[in-house]
């Protein structure tokens, strides 16, 4: 699934020309928020964001691209969308006072985020589809029977060659996560200090979700050449415990790539392990009347289902976790809609009101 690639081939975007950034007031760039309360709401929901991305440092490199860290990763990312919303309706922020483009530019985001779950949904659903092959080839073989070898040898060639196949719903990712870094430095709110507010919370979001869907992307296409290395500026609380995790994981994911195994993902890995253990042995023919070789034979077979098993509800995980994810990002979507709709009626009766010369109070 995966090739060598070369090293210097990731592309570096350079973060610091986001204009949420407030201007300086006495050494803060939080100065401009006059309220202390919505300051004390930024200051918590950024402190909520590093813990975030504290929990998603692995304890150790064999952790990264594993599919529970991965399943970790999509449930942060919904965590945080979520937390978005909820900061949205605390801050009472009118939409009235969202600027048109920035309208605009947030629903094409969020078309971008669900074209990408589709993208990750199809790519576990095709990974899954290949675990078909491997759960005959494991039934043939648990009866050590030469004559049943060179069918699981094909179906193990047809397993390999499965997962090797390119996902054109996945080379398109690429592509789109450029969009998205580029729609990082969204059109300023119209004057309002909830709005600043708001664009602060909501920039450290998207930097979260570009790096994880970077990483997703990376690891599904088979190449390094997917990664995105994002340059945040050091004032934002968070940028520390983003950039060491970034650091650490794009770095990981870069040495695997450049050593040329199978797949980055380690399930997929442990599988294709024990099949390259089991091949030969099959292909060559296991003396089924020797009782060390049986027992090795049934051993090996035993490793490869533990391992597939894995795999499987691995997959199944991050599948929910995909999904999950996709109904977060359609939730806020709807939630600005309704509250579009909503503030159109207001003002269409506010309108009508005037008219008529009535007064309309809301």
């Amino acid at each position: 699934m995966s090739r060598s690639q070369d090293p210097h081939s990731s592309r570096s975007f350079s973060l610091f020309g986001n204009p949420f950034r407030m201007k300086s007031h006495k050494g803060s760039h939080k100065g401009s928020l006059t309220s202390p309360q919505l300051l004390a709401v930024l200051q918590g929901f950024e402190a909520t964001l590093v813990e975030r991305l504290r929990k998603l440092m692995p304890k150790s490199k064999d952790e990264i691209l594993s599919l529970s860290w991965m399943t970790s990763a999509m449930s942060s990312l919904c965590e945080s969308h979520n937390d978005i919303r909820t900061l949205t309706a605390d801050l009472e922020l009118p939409v009235s006072v969202w600027d048109d483009k920035w309208v605009d530019v947030y629903f094409d985001i969020s078309t971008k985020l669900l074209d990408i779950c589709n993208a990750f949904s199809s790519e576990l659903s095709r990974l899954n589809q290949g675990n078909l092959p491997l759960k005959c080839a494991l039934h043939i073989l648990e009866p050590a029977s030469s004559k049943s070898f060179s069918r699981a040898c094909s179906l193990l060639d047809d397993w390999r060659r499965h997962i090797n196949t390119k996902n054109p719903r996945i080379e398109k990712c690429s592509t789109i996560l450029d969009g998205l870094v580029g729609s990082l430095d969204l059109p300023k709110v119209k004057n309002s200090a909830k709005g600043k507010v708001l664009m602060q919370a909501m920039y450290g979001v998207k930097v979260e979700t570009v790096f994880v869907c970077s990483v997703f992307s990376a690891a599904f296409s088979g190449t390094s050449k997917k990664l995105l290395d994002l340059d945040v500026p050091d004032m934002h609380s968070w940028a520390p415990a983003f950039k060491t995790l970034q650091n650490l994981v794009n770095s990981e994911i870069r040495v695997r790539f450049s050593s040329g195994k199978f797949s980055v993902l380690n399930e997929l890995e442990a599988v294709n392990t024990v099949v390259q253990e089991l091949y030969p042995s099959i292909q060559g023919g296991v003396n089924t009347e020797g009782k060390v070789e049986q027992e090795s034979h049934l051993k090996t077979v035993e490793e490869l289902g533990a391992a597939a098993e894995e795999l499987s509800q691995g997959m199944d995980l991050l599948a929910k976790g995909v999904d999950g994810f996709f109904q977060a990002v359609l939730t806020s979507r709807d939630t600005l809609l309704s509250s579009l709709r909503f503030d159109k009626t207001v003002n269409d009766r506010v309108v009508g009101g005037r008219n008529i010369g009535q007064q309309v109070v809301y």
